[in-house]
């Protein structure tokens, strides 16, 4: 990009006018945003096809399997899946009534909400991992060199870091 193109969009951009997206940034944003829809689609049905588990049911299982005693507060539980807390809400309601996850008071002050993986919540994560990582591996990780997994991780870690940050 010019000095000129950049001084232009300035321009633009100090008096309210969109700054468009050029033709090699619009190449990056269309294929991220087809590249990862394909990608979270197939994900989600292979495991879905495979082990009746969407790929949010296997995030929450994950988070739950990785912390110390097997739950987490609903609060931190939706930070850590990105979601919202009333979606998250019934995501935990529909887990529980497949005996994956249950939900307990929060010993801690009483009025928080603990969701607790369970055994069968283990059992089935066990089961589902090696296809999400079969999927990871196939659809992503195998497609790349290792420098452009650095890139990627560099990048959305960049992402993710300046979003949380707003």
């Amino acid at each position: 990009m010019t000095a000129e193109a950049t001084t232009e969009e300035t321009s633009q951009a100090a008096h309210g006018e969109t700054p468009w997206l050029t033709p090699c940034e619009m190449r990056a944003w269309r294929g991220y945003m087809d590249g990862n829809q394909r990608l979270m689609e197939v994900l989600n049905r292979e495991l879905q096809d495979s082990h009746d588990l969407s790929l949010a049911d296997y995030r929450i299982l994950v988070m739950l399997s990785e912390s110390a005693d097997g739950s987490l507060r609903m609060s931190d539980l939706a930070d850590g899946v990105l979601s919202s807390r009333s979606r998250l809400t019934h995501q935990i309601r529909r887990m529980e009534s497949q005996g994956i996850v249950v939900r307990d008071t929060c010993v801690e002050d009483g009025r928080g909400v603990l969701a607790r993986i369970t055994e069968e919540g283990r059992r089935r994560l066990a089961e589902a991992a090696p296809t999400h990582v079969a999927g990871v591996r196939n659809n992503l990780v195998d497609l790349l060199t290792p420098q452009e997994l650095d890139v990627l991780a560099d990048v959305f870690e960049k992402v993710d870091k300046a979003i949380g940050e707003r």
